[in-house]
């Protein structure tokens, strides 16, 4: 039981990171690209939604030629800063939040989208400042689908394995979050194990889920 719960949390540990950082990229991404007019406006939204039909093995590759020992990024960080970020839990929330990264900044985007701009030109008559209309006006009004978005990618994250598995690797304790677990137990022909890593991850995606749509569910107050 004890690899369990150390896989759990750790699992909780980068995925809530993973959702932390979206959080805050995947609302300035959003509202950049429903706000915002510019050449290549689509061909970037395309190139941030790769992560959601790439295979993750094909992402963690990438993200182990720009964070590895020799790639452009990770020998910055060493030679700078001497930190390195391959098989470290912290490599496992850089690939968390590659992968779940559109999750959070589509249904962002789309909410942004759906507001009617008249509440916030309303606002600008009143003599409100940019910032304080976006926090009072315009967040609170996409708030119930940034929500869905966030909830979906932590469950997500969760789960995550392909990007993960090669970049953080498979360190009992260190970063062998829940689903690398389940495959090293399974490979290891140790089924009591694997059973009890699927229960936990199935019970926690299923809470995940509900909260989702329960949270979702709410008809926003006119």
């Amino acid at each position: 039981m004890d690899i369990a719960w150390s896989a759990l949390f750790l699992s909780l540990k980068v995925a809530g990171w993973a959702v932390f950082i979206n959080l805050i990229l995947g609302i300035s991404v959003g509202y950049l690209l429903a706000r915002k007019r510019f050449f290549g406006r689509e061909v970037l939204d395309t190139i941030l939604t790769l992560p959601m039909v790439m295979p993750p093995t094909v992402l963690g590759y990438y993200l182990l030629v720009l964070l590895g020992r020799n790639g452009w990024i990770g020998q910055w960080l060493k030679e700078v800063f001497d930190i390195n970020l391959i098989f470290t839990w912290q490599g496992a929330v850089i690939a968390s939040v590659v992968v779940t990264f559109p999750l959070v900044f589509k249904p962002a985007r789309a909410a942004f989208e759906s507001i009617d701009q008249q509440y916030e030109q309303t606002a600008r008559v009143l003599g409100i400042s940019e910032l304080a209309i976006f926090f009072r006006v315009t967040l609170p009004l996409a708030w119930r689908g940034i929500l869905a978005g966030v909830l979906l990618a932590f469950a997500r994250a969760l789960g995550e394995f392909g990007a993960t598995l090669m970049v953080a690797g498979s360190i009992p304790g260190k970063t062998q979050t829940l689903s690398v677990a389940i495959y090293e137990a399974v490979q290891a022909g140790q089924d009591s194990i694997a059973n009890t890593l699927v229960l936990i991850t199935s019970i926690v995606c299923i809470i995940v889920l509900l909260l989702a749509k329960r949270l979702t569910s709410h008809k926003i107050p006119c």
